[in-house]
């Protein structure tokens, strides 16, 4: 009686610690999908030496929001041009962008929009890719509409913003 009374509970505990496993197992497919799909969605090359940065999952949106200026400043001037006149075009920033982004392609040389349009940093800036101080691309077209989002947009027209003001003063 003894020997099938622990023998039940043999059986018991196995199969508690077998489900156990299995539900655990299971919860964590259920984040490695979660962290894959987030990391397919949100990382892509950007066929340059840079290295490009879409954004999009919340650990990346506040690095960027919470990093150096260096993460969202741009590292040209020619990208910042256009970096300012993408901010103005989407209404992120409306603090005199248009004139500093026309008074930066003046300092630069670049006459008008038709000039600046044939350099391919301000081209870029144009489509919302910001060329950091760090060497990193940073797409602000693919960052989302999320609030967080918004912040490191605004966060990043401002830092390029300043920036201009600084060039051309």
């Amino acid at each position: 009686m003894k020997i099938s009374t622990g023998l039940v509970a043999v059986f018991s505990l196995s199969s508690v610690l077998l489900t156990s496993q299995v539900s655990a197992a299971s919860w964590q497919d259920q984040l490695n999908n979660a962290a894959n799909s987030l990391k397919s969605g949100s990382n892509s090359s950007s066929g340059s030496s840079s290295q490009q940065q879409t954004g999009g999952s919340l650990s990346s949106l506040t690095g960027l929001l919470n990093g150096g200026n260096q993460s969202l400043s741009s590292n040209s001037m020619t990208n910042a041009a256009g970096i300012l006149q993408y901010c103005v075009q989407n209404n992120i920033v409306d603090n005199n962008a248009d004139s500093v982004k026309d008074k930066l392609l003046g300092k630069l040389g670049l006459a008008n929009d038709s000039q600046a349009e044939q350099k391919q940093d301000y081209k870029q800036g144009l489509m919302g890719l910001l060329n950091t101080g760090d060497n990193q691309q940073v797409n602000l077209n693919s960052l989302g509409q999320t609030s967080l989002a918004k912040k490191v947009k605004t966060k990043a027209c401002d830092l390029v913003l300043k920036q201009g003001k600084q060039f051309i003063s």
